[in-house]
This record gives structure tokens, C-alpha cells and sequence, in this order.
């Protein structure tokens, strides 16, 4: 396996994105998950889909579960970003600019690399999305290190932060 979407378990889903659903709603959401894909032949991007409806006022931000984790070589990354229309026409934007996903997220002991998304409103309308719409995009990247890299040697056990002394 070389680079790739899953979905992530039932339970990590149920967990994250099932709250205040039937265990039948949340089995529905789960069966019709989709996982990220490109709109067409030549998109570097691979569009993420909305699991829930969510609608964003100006000045509201929120964080979205994706229910997707990605794999890759060790030399690469996922970097997420606003789908370009999304910018242009309402304004919005990642809290933090762009979202970096590096290959030893896949699969941590806290949420099997589940990934998130957290979107801000600064524009003056609403924007909203619908389940099973794209919100935003991943874009897979090779990357370099320095010849005289030290690494440190710990092992990543979650999200945000997780890396981080």
C-alpha cells in the first residue's frame, strides 16, 4: 500500500460523529460514507465529503469530523485545504490555515488517525453544507529533510498537539 483514504471503524465513527443518533441513523451514515475522491482526471485534490449537515454564520467556526484516515509513504504528507469556491464566494478559511496530516498519524492509539477539519466563517453570509457534499480537499505531497536531520524518537499518539514537547 503506497498512499490511500479509508474509513474509519464503527466505533471510532459511532464515537465522533453519532451523538444524538439512533444506532440505526448511525449505521445508515456509516454504510454510505464516501471516501475522498477527485472531481476529474487531472484534480490534485481529492474532495472530502460532508457525514453531517452543519451551517456556519459569519464569524462561526467549527470542526468537522471527516470519518476518513489516510496512509502514505513515510516521506509524505496530506495537506487539507478550503475547496477554492468555498474561499472565493463565502470566505471561508481552515482556523489554521492548512491542515498538515504526516504518515504516522495513520492509525494512533487515540482515534485511528481520524481526521478533522476546522472551518471558519469570515465572510458576511451564512454557508452552509449538506451531507454528502465536498467541503474541502486533500492534497497528497512528498517532502525533504535536511542532511544533518536529528529526529526524535517518539511515537505519535494522537492529533493536534500530540507531537509537540
Amino acid at each position: 500500500m503506497t498512499r490511500g483514504f479509508e474509513i474509519v471503524s464503527y466505533e471510532e465513527f459511532k464515537k465522533t460523529l453519532g451523538k444524538d443518533l439512533s444506532d440505526e441513523a448511525i449505521k445508515e451514515k456509516y454504510n454510505n460514507m464516501k471516501k475522498p475522491r477527485r472531481a476529474t482526471s487531472l484534480s490534485a485534490g481529492y474532495d472530502f465529503y460532508c457525514v453531517n449537515d452543519f451551517t456556519l454564520s459569519p464569524g462561526e467556526s467549527i470542526v468537522v469530523a471527516t470519518g476518513i484516515k489516510s496512509y502514505m509513504k513515510e516521506d509524505e504528507c496530506l495537506s487539507i485545504l478550503v475547496r477554492s469556491s468555498h474561499g472565493f464566494k463565502y470566505n471561508i478559511r481552515l482556523k489554521n490555515q492548512v491542515g498538515l496530516i504526516d504518515s504516522d498519524y495513520y492509525n494512533n492509539e487515540k482515534n485511528e488517525g481520524h481526521i478533522f477539519i476546522a472551518l471558519k466563517n469570515e465572510g458576511d453570509r451564512e454557508f452552509a453544507v449538506k451531507s454528502g457534499e465536498a467541503f474541502a480537499q486533500g492534497v497528497f505531497q512528498k517532502y525533504l529533510i535536511v542532511d544533518d536531520d536529528e529526529p526524535v524518537q517518539v511515537n505519535r499518539v494522537g492529533g493536534i498537539g500530540s507531537s509537540s514537547k
